[in-house]
This record gives C-alpha cells, sequence and structure tokens, in this order.
C-alpha cells in the first residue's frame, strides 16, 4: 500500500534556496559622450586666410586653430579711427572757444559799471554757458567714438578662431578662401567642432526596477568589445532623479578617468553595477507562485510534504528573485509546482537542481 500510494504522489523538481551574495551585478549597455564638446563658429565675418589643425589633431587652449581676413571690419576700423582724431580736433576748437567766451564774460562782469549795460553782460555770460556746453558735447563724442573704436578692435581679436581648451579636433568645415559669416544662426556654417575627452561621460538608462538601488558613489565597471583585455572602474556621478516617461529608465552619469584617449565619444559600452543585495536568499522566479494571500513559495519538508510560504521579494531582476522574508537557505523550493497540489500533499521528488545557473531558462535559439 505504501509503495502504491509513493508511486501515485505527484513529482516534483526542487532547487536549494541559496543565501544571497554581499553584492549583486547588474549589467546594462552604456554610451560614451565627451566632458566638453564645442561648436566654434567665427566671430567676424571674412574670408578665411589660413588653417593650421584638421581632424585628430591635439590642441591646447588659445592654441590658433584658423586666422580669417576681414577686409570690411579693417575699413570699418579705420573709418572709426579717423572719425574719432576728428572727434579730438573738434575738442580742441571748443576748449578754445569756451575759453575765449569765459575771458569775455569775466571782463564784462567786471566793468564798471555803467561801462557796458546788463544786457551786454548777460549776453557775454550765455555766451560762456554755450561754449561750455559745446566742449562738453564735443567730449562726449569722443568718448562715444572711443567705443567704436574699442568695440571694432575688440573684434579684430577674433581674426584669430582658437581653442575654447584643451581637446582634439573632431570636425573641420572650412578651406582658404571660403567665405565666413558671424554668428551661429541656422544659415551660417561652423568652422570647426572639438572635444575634451579626459575624463569621459559615460551615459546608462537605468530600467526602473533598478533605480532605487543606484546611488551618488555606487561603483561601476566597463567593458568594451573591441578592447577585450581592459576593464575601467569609476563611481556613480549624478542621476537625474528623474524616470524617463518614455522608456521607464533612469539616466544615469559616470565620470571616467582617461588619460590615455583609449575610450572616445559615442563608443557602445558594457557597464557592471555593483548593487547591494536586498535580501538573505535567492530563488529562481520558476520557484514563486502568486496566489490570493500574495507571493509564496512550495517547500518539500523532512516528510516530502508540500508547504507553502508566504515570502516577500525583495528584488526580481528578471533571472534571480531575492527574497526579504520566509524562507532559510538550504530550504528545498520547488520549481513551477502544479496548481492542484495543496498544502500537506505529499510528493516525489523526481529531481533535484545543482542551483540556480542550472535552474535558468535555456536560451531561446
Amino acid at each position: 500500500m505504501t509503495k502504491q500510494s509513493a508511486a501515485t504522489a505527484p513529482s516534483v523538481v526542487v532547487i536549494p534556496a541559496e543565501a544571497a551574495p554581499a553584492t549583486l551585478s547588474l549589467a546594462l549597455p552604456g554610451e560614451t559622450a565627451a566632458w566638453y564638446e564645442s561648436t566654434i563658429y567665427a566671430r567676424v565675418s571674412g574670408y578665411v586666410g589660413k588653417w593650421f589643425v584638421d581632424i585628430g589633431d591635439s590642441v591646447k587652449k588659445g592654441q590658433v586653430l584658423a586666422t580669417i581676413d576681414t577686409p570690411d571690419l579693417d575699413a570699418e576700423l579705420a573709418g572709426a579711427q579717423a572719425k574719432l582724431k576728428a572727434a579730438d580736433a573738434d575738442v580742441k576748437v571748443r576748449q578754445a572757444q569756451a575759453e575765449f567766451a569765459r575771458s569775455t564774460y569775466e571782463r564784462w562782469r567786471d566793468s564798471p559799471k555803467g561801462v557796458v549795460s546788463d544786457q551786454e553782460r548777460e549776453a557775454k555770460k550765455a555766451d560762456y554757458a554755450s561754449g561750455v556746453a559745446l566742449e562738453n558735447a564735443a567730449k562726449a563724442q569722443v568718448n562715444a567714438d572711443q567705443g567704436e573704436v574699442d568695440r571694432l578692435m575688440a573684434l579684430t581679436q577674433f581674426k584669430q578662431v582658437t581653442a575654447p581648451y584643451d581637446g582634439v579636433i573632431i570636425e573641420r568645415r572650412i578651406d582658404i578662401g571660403n567665405l565666413v559669416t558671424a554668428g551661429s544662426t541656422s544659415s551660417t556654417t561652423l568652422l570647426y567642432r572639438m572635444s575634451q575627452n579626459n575624463p569621459m561621460r559615460i551615459f546608462v538608462d537605468v530600467p526602473q526596477r533598478a533605480a532605487a538601488d543606484i546611488s551618488v558613489g555606487l561603483a561601476v565597471t566597463f567593458t568594451a568589445n573591441d578592447m577585450p583585455n581592459r576593464v575601467f572602474h569609476g563611481t556613480v556621478a549624478r542621476t537625474a532623479q528623474s524616470i524617463n516617461p518614455q522608456a521607464r529608465t533612469l539616466r544615469v552619469e559616470v565620470d571616467l578617468p582617461n588619460p590615455d584617449n583609449a575610450l572616445v565619444p559615442g563608443m557602445y559600452i558594457d557597464a557592471n553595477f555593483e548593487l547591494k543585495a536586498r535580501g538573505t536568499v535567492e530563488v529562481p522566479p520558476a520557484a514563486i507562485s502568486f496566489r490570493a494571500k500574495g507571493p509564496q513559495v512550495a517547500i518539500v519538508g523532512p516528510d516530502d510534504k508540500i508547504r507553502f510560504h508566504d515570502v516577500a521579494i525583495a528584488r526580481d531582476d528578471g533571472n534571480v528573485v531575492e527574497i526579504g522574508s520566509g524562507l532559510a537557505p538550504g530550504d528545498k523550493v520547488v520549481l513551477n509546482i502544479n496548481n492542484q497540489i495543496a498544502e500537506g500533499t505529499k510528493v516525489n521528488v523526481s529531481g533535484q537542481t545543482e542551483g540556480l545557473a542550472s535552474a535558468a531558462p535555456a536560451p531561446v535559439p
């Protein structure tokens, strides 16, 4: 009778619950980006006289990249300087006139009473005031003309196109004789694009399910397919602190030292985050049953009978489920339990997997 009961007992496959490791790895794709990337336009209009650097060239801050010939600006500056000289000369004339008006007024003012009329004395006073006003107006014109000269002189400095920082030229759009126009509108052609690649920014979009585990300072390692023997180490520098509503991901940035420029902007790179475990035990997803009371796990006891344990799921990454409570390491957990098996049912253990790796589903060919 006992043999017959054992033969009719449903068969199950079990796996021992394993203690969760101290840290878990989260592998995600990432993309490299330059620390700085600048588009350089002309600040003055003219013709390209010379260019000195090409794509791939390393440049230093302040290094001359190209020179622009500016005949229109040169002529405008010469005209402004001539106008300034004329204004200076006009000031001297107005000063002489004001001085003459002052001395005349003082003589008439100090003349004995009855020698000149009060009307004439007031007229000389008005001439003096007018002379002072004209002198002040001439000086104001000099200041205005000097300002215009200073402005044009400042623009002449942009005849030399210089690098804003140490970096690498990644694009050149100019050649000798090209007409360039000042500005950065959609109709204006850029001169150069350059970037600074040390340090390098790494952008990673973390799924919402793992977003709570990402914090500033978290260690990250990176590998690239074209550099199989190279591992890069960095830490999370900043996060968006917001979930993208379209992709349901969190944008994460890592600042990665790149002194030898092994990494370049736009590369695909594999990121591996070291996450702290949330639970104490881990099981495969096939061990979890979702019933009316919530998530449960079926355990085979020493008497070969089924016991359902309520469990709290700490993390589910699709391959492994971390259990926060309800299980202990070594518990025999049933995989893919039949819904017809109830609490206390005696079962026949037909197989036991070695661990989580062997319990993982086979890849789809």
